[in-house]
Protein backbone atom coordinates (compact mmCIF):
# COMPACT_ATOMS: atom_id res chain seq x y z
CA UNK A 1 0.00 0.00 0.00
CA UNK A 2 2.65 2.61 0.69
CA UNK A 3 4.61 1.67 -2.48
CA UNK A 4 1.40 2.60 -4.26
CA UNK A 5 1.51 5.85 -2.59
CA UNK A 6 4.91 6.31 -3.19
CA UNK A 7 4.33 6.03 -6.71
CA UNK A 8 1.79 7.68 -7.41
CA UNK A 9 3.22 10.40 -6.04
CA UNK A 10 6.22 9.95 -8.79
CA UNK A 11 4.24 9.90 -11.24
CA UNK A 12 2.37 12.91 -10.36
CA UNK A 13 5.63 15.03 -9.99
CA UNK A 14 6.95 13.58 -12.77
CA UNK A 15 3.99 14.89 -14.80
CA UNK A 16 3.75 18.54 -13.28
CA UNK A 17 6.95 18.68 -14.18
CA UNK A 18 7.11 17.53 -17.63
CA UNK A 19 3.65 18.54 -19.04
CA UNK A 20 2.80 22.00 -17.59
CA UNK A 21 3.65 24.03 -20.08
CA UNK A 22 1.51 21.79 -22.51
CA UNK A 23 -1.15 22.22 -19.67
CA UNK A 24 -1.06 26.15 -20.30
CA UNK A 25 -0.81 25.91 -23.86
CA UNK A 26 -3.67 23.53 -23.76
CA UNK A 27 -5.61 26.04 -21.06
CA UNK A 28 -5.08 29.22 -23.69
CA UNK A 29 -7.13 27.60 -26.73
CA UNK A 30 -9.76 25.96 -24.47
CA UNK A 31 -10.73 30.15 -22.93
CA UNK A 32 -10.42 31.52 -26.38
CA UNK A 33 -13.42 28.67 -27.26
CA UNK A 34 -15.18 29.06 -24.15
CA UNK A 35 -15.96 33.13 -23.93
CA UNK A 36 -17.09 32.87 -27.57
CA UNK A 37 -19.72 30.58 -26.46
CA UNK A 38 -18.27 26.70 -26.43
CA UNK A 39 -18.59 24.08 -24.62
CA UNK A 40 -15.95 20.89 -23.19
CA UNK A 41 -17.58 17.66 -24.57
CA UNK A 42 -14.95 14.54 -22.92
CA UNK A 43 -15.49 10.73 -24.88
CA UNK A 44 -14.18 7.52 -23.21
CA UNK A 45 -15.29 4.07 -23.18
CA UNK A 46 -14.33 1.49 -20.24
CA UNK A 47 -13.13 3.43 -17.51
CA UNK A 48 -12.13 6.12 -19.77
CA UNK A 49 -15.69 7.08 -19.24
CA UNK A 50 -15.14 7.45 -15.73
CA UNK A 51 -12.96 10.19 -16.57
CA UNK A 52 -15.34 12.04 -18.48
CA UNK A 53 -18.16 12.17 -16.03
CA UNK A 54 -15.32 13.15 -13.69
CA UNK A 55 -15.80 16.74 -14.27
CA UNK A 56 -19.12 16.84 -15.36
CA UNK A 57 -21.83 18.91 -12.71
CA UNK A 58 -18.49 18.71 -10.13
CA UNK A 59 -18.64 21.71 -7.25
CA UNK A 60 -15.65 23.54 -7.87
CA UNK A 61 -15.70 22.60 -11.54
CA UNK A 62 -16.22 24.43 -15.01
CA UNK A 63 -20.21 24.26 -15.29
CA UNK A 64 -19.79 24.00 -19.22
CA UNK A 65 -18.24 20.40 -19.78
CA UNK A 66 -20.71 17.76 -21.16
CA UNK A 67 -19.43 13.88 -20.93
CA UNK A 68 -20.62 12.05 -24.49
CA UNK A 69 -22.78 9.04 -23.48
CA UNK A 70 -22.79 5.98 -25.77
CA UNK A 71 -24.17 3.67 -23.53
CA UNK A 72 -23.04 0.28 -25.26
CA UNK A 73 -19.36 2.05 -24.40
CA UNK A 74 -20.06 2.08 -20.81
CA UNK A 75 -19.02 -0.29 -18.09
CA UNK A 76 -22.55 -0.66 -16.45
CA UNK A 77 -23.84 -2.14 -19.93
CA UNK A 78 -21.28 -5.13 -19.87
CA UNK A 79 -17.37 -4.34 -18.90
CA UNK A 80 -16.86 -6.94 -22.01
CA UNK A 81 -18.78 -5.21 -24.30
CA UNK A 82 -17.40 -1.93 -23.97
CA UNK A 83 -13.85 -3.39 -24.69
CA UNK A 84 -15.08 -5.30 -27.73
CA UNK A 85 -17.20 -2.65 -29.21
CA UNK A 86 -14.18 0.56 -28.74
CA UNK A 87 -12.18 -2.17 -30.92
CA UNK A 88 -14.94 -2.29 -33.78
CA UNK A 89 -14.33 -0.88 -37.26
CA UNK A 90 -17.11 1.97 -37.78
CA UNK A 91 -18.75 1.48 -34.40
CA UNK A 92 -19.13 4.98 -33.67
CA UNK A 93 -20.80 5.69 -37.54
CA UNK A 94 -24.53 4.96 -36.59
CA UNK A 95 -23.88 7.61 -33.56
CA UNK A 96 -22.56 10.76 -35.37
CA UNK A 97 -26.09 11.91 -35.80
CA UNK A 98 -26.68 12.05 -32.12
CA UNK A 99 -23.08 13.62 -31.84
CA UNK A 100 -23.29 17.94 -30.93
CA UNK A 101 -20.49 19.95 -32.33
CA UNK A 102 -19.98 23.40 -32.45
CA UNK A 103 -17.41 25.26 -34.30
CA UNK A 104 -16.15 26.90 -30.75
CA UNK A 105 -16.30 23.67 -28.76
CA UNK A 106 -13.70 21.18 -26.85
CA UNK A 107 -13.65 17.93 -27.49
CA UNK A 108 -10.88 15.71 -25.25
CA UNK A 109 -11.18 12.15 -26.05
CA UNK A 110 -9.45 10.39 -23.23
CA UNK A 111 -7.87 6.72 -24.33
CA UNK A 112 -4.66 5.89 -22.44
CA UNK A 113 -3.51 3.18 -25.12
CA UNK A 114 -4.75 5.45 -27.89
CA UNK A 115 -5.47 2.93 -31.11
CA UNK A 116 -8.88 1.71 -30.84
CA UNK A 117 -11.06 2.69 -33.44
CA UNK A 118 -13.93 4.39 -31.53
CA UNK A 119 -12.15 7.12 -29.67
CA UNK A 120 -9.59 7.47 -33.03
CA UNK A 121 -13.48 7.83 -34.89
CA UNK A 122 -14.64 10.44 -32.23
CA UNK A 123 -11.59 12.85 -32.96
CA UNK A 124 -11.82 12.56 -36.49
CA UNK A 125 -15.70 13.57 -36.12
CA UNK A 126 -15.14 16.50 -33.57
CA UNK A 127 -12.77 17.79 -36.10
CA UNK A 128 -15.16 17.68 -39.05
CA UNK A 129 -17.26 20.14 -36.82
CA UNK A 130 -14.57 22.03 -36.26
CA UNK A 131 -14.28 21.59 -32.70
CA UNK A 132 -10.48 21.47 -31.26
CA UNK A 133 -9.73 18.25 -30.31
CA UNK A 134 -7.18 17.49 -27.51
CA UNK A 135 -6.34 13.28 -26.31
CA UNK A 136 -5.68 12.13 -23.11
CA UNK A 137 -3.42 9.33 -23.29
CA UNK A 138 -0.50 7.92 -22.33
CA UNK A 139 2.71 8.35 -25.14
CA UNK A 140 4.15 5.17 -23.64
CA UNK A 141 1.84 3.30 -25.69
CA UNK A 142 2.67 5.32 -29.09
CA UNK A 143 4.72 2.50 -30.57
CA UNK A 144 1.19 0.02 -30.39
CA UNK A 145 -0.38 -0.65 -33.48
CA UNK A 146 -3.72 1.19 -34.55
CA UNK A 147 -6.29 -0.90 -34.73
CA UNK A 148 -8.39 1.80 -37.09
CA UNK A 149 -8.27 1.20 -41.02
CA UNK A 150 -6.83 4.73 -41.20
CA UNK A 151 -3.57 2.62 -39.58
CA UNK A 152 -3.48 6.38 -37.30
CA UNK A 153 -3.19 6.40 -33.78
CA UNK A 154 -5.16 8.82 -31.61
CA UNK A 155 -2.32 11.44 -31.13
CA UNK A 156 -1.86 11.74 -34.53
CA UNK A 157 -5.49 12.78 -35.70
CA UNK A 158 -6.22 15.35 -32.69
CA UNK A 159 -5.14 19.24 -32.28
CA UNK A 160 -2.95 18.50 -29.01
CA UNK A 161 -2.16 16.11 -26.56
CA UNK A 162 -2.11 15.46 -22.93
CA UNK A 163 0.12 12.93 -21.90
CA UNK A 164 -0.28 10.91 -18.33
CA UNK A 165 2.29 9.08 -19.28
CA UNK A 166 1.29 5.87 -17.74
CA UNK A 167 3.18 2.94 -18.13
CA UNK A 168 2.55 -0.03 -20.49
CA UNK A 169 -0.37 -2.09 -18.60
CA UNK A 170 -1.65 0.28 -16.36
CA UNK A 171 -0.02 -1.54 -13.03
CA UNK A 172 2.49 0.37 -10.88
CA UNK A 173 3.65 -2.34 -8.90
CA UNK A 174 4.70 -6.29 -9.69
CA UNK A 175 4.95 -9.57 -7.61
CA UNK A 176 6.14 -12.48 -9.14
CA UNK A 177 5.93 -11.10 -12.70
CA UNK A 178 1.95 -9.95 -11.57
CA UNK A 179 1.85 -6.15 -12.81
CA UNK A 180 -1.00 -4.36 -10.63
CA UNK A 181 -2.42 -1.38 -9.11
CA UNK A 182 -3.34 1.26 -12.28
CA UNK A 183 -2.77 4.64 -11.97
CA UNK A 184 -4.75 5.57 -15.08
CA UNK A 185 -7.88 7.27 -13.47
CA UNK A 186 -5.68 9.26 -10.63
CA UNK A 187 -3.16 10.43 -13.10
CA UNK A 188 -6.21 11.38 -15.69
CA UNK A 189 -8.23 12.72 -13.21
CA UNK A 190 -5.34 15.33 -11.95
CA UNK A 191 -4.51 16.43 -15.41
CA UNK A 192 -8.29 17.17 -16.12
CA UNK A 193 -8.83 19.03 -12.96
CA UNK A 194 -5.29 20.86 -12.95
CA UNK A 195 -6.03 21.64 -16.76
CA UNK A 196 -9.66 23.34 -15.80
CA UNK A 197 -8.19 24.71 -12.95
CA UNK A 198 -6.10 26.68 -15.26
CA UNK A 199 -8.51 27.42 -17.31
CA UNK A 200 -10.34 29.31 -14.59
CA UNK A 201 -7.73 31.23 -13.44
CA UNK A 202 -6.76 32.46 -17.00
CA UNK A 203 -10.78 33.57 -17.17
CA UNK A 204 -10.20 34.99 -13.95
CA UNK A 205 -6.98 37.40 -14.68
CA UNK A 206 -8.87 38.28 -17.85
CA UNK A 207 -11.97 39.67 -16.58
CA UNK A 208 -14.14 37.05 -17.97
CA UNK A 209 -17.17 35.94 -15.93
CA UNK A 210 -16.40 32.33 -14.67
CA UNK A 211 -18.82 29.74 -14.86
CA UNK A 212 -18.06 27.65 -11.63
CA UNK A 213 -20.31 25.33 -9.45
CA UNK A 214 -20.66 26.38 -5.66
CA UNK A 215 -21.18 23.36 -3.75
CA UNK A 216 -25.22 22.64 -3.25
CA UNK A 217 -24.19 21.71 0.04
CA UNK A 218 -22.97 24.39 1.31
CA UNK A 219 -25.52 27.07 1.21
CA UNK A 220 -26.68 29.56 -1.78
CA UNK A 221 -24.80 29.57 -4.88
CA UNK A 222 -25.65 30.58 -8.52
CA UNK A 223 -25.67 26.85 -9.76
CA UNK A 224 -29.61 27.38 -10.95
CA UNK A 225 -28.67 30.35 -13.00
CA UNK A 226 -25.64 28.57 -14.38
CA UNK A 227 -27.68 25.60 -15.47
CA UNK A 228 -30.34 27.93 -17.13
CA UNK A 229 -27.21 29.57 -19.08
CA UNK A 230 -25.93 26.25 -20.39
CA UNK A 231 -28.67 24.07 -20.11
CA UNK A 232 -29.68 24.62 -23.77
CA UNK A 233 -26.48 22.05 -25.10
CA UNK A 234 -25.92 20.55 -21.99
CA UNK A 235 -28.30 18.13 -19.68
CA UNK A 236 -28.20 18.77 -16.02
Amino acid sequence: MNTYFQQVNRYLTMVAQQESNQLMHIAKQIVKRLTKGGIIQLFGSGHSMLLAQECYYRAGGLVPVKPIHIESLMLHQGARQSSQNEKKQAFLASYKDQLQFDDQDVCIIISTSANNPAPIDMAIYAKEAGALTISLQSLEYQHQPSRHPSGKRLEQVVDEVMNTHVPLGDGVLTVDQLQYAPVSTVLGATLLNALFAQIIELMHAQGASVPVFGSSNLGENNNDALINQYGQRIHF
